[in-house]
């Protein structure tokens, strides 16, 4: 079973920053892109930022400039440095993973999410 953890969630002021951290467990071969998504209140969930294996990174324009999102791949982790917060951040942020697993008869490569982690922001 494959599982994605996320966690750093929480409140923050205006201005201020927050860091989320993911972690992939399982029988995982490989893992591709990885991305963190959010979803605000009567809102269908978007995607925030997202890293390729070799690091290369797509952002939304809502958050170019103030967000980072980074990859351990040794540890299978994605972290997303959110500086110069909004209250139009606050929302519900989900991990998300292509990742390939399984065992030696069985493998397939599936897209996974996290549990979500709350960020709410203060004005």
């Amino acid at each position: 079973q494959v599982q994605l953890v996320e966690s750093g969630g929480g409140l923050a002021q205006a201005g201020g920053s927050l860091r989320l951290a993911c972690a992939a467990s399982g029988s995982i071969f490989s893992i591709n892109v990885m991305g963190w998504y959010r979803q605000a209140p009567g809102k269908q969930r978007e995607l925030v930022a997202a890293i390729g294996r070799g690091a290369m990174t797509n952002y939304a324009d809502s958050v170019k400039g103030r967000f980072a999102i980074s990859r351990e791949n040794a540890k299978n982790m994605v972290f997303l440095q959110m500086n110069s917060l909004k209250a139009e951040d606050t929302a519900v942020y989900y991990c998300n993973a292509d990742i390939t697993a399984g065992n030696y008869s069985l493998v397939k490569r599936e897209s996974y999410w996290g549990q979500g982690t709350q960020v709410t922001v203060s004005s």
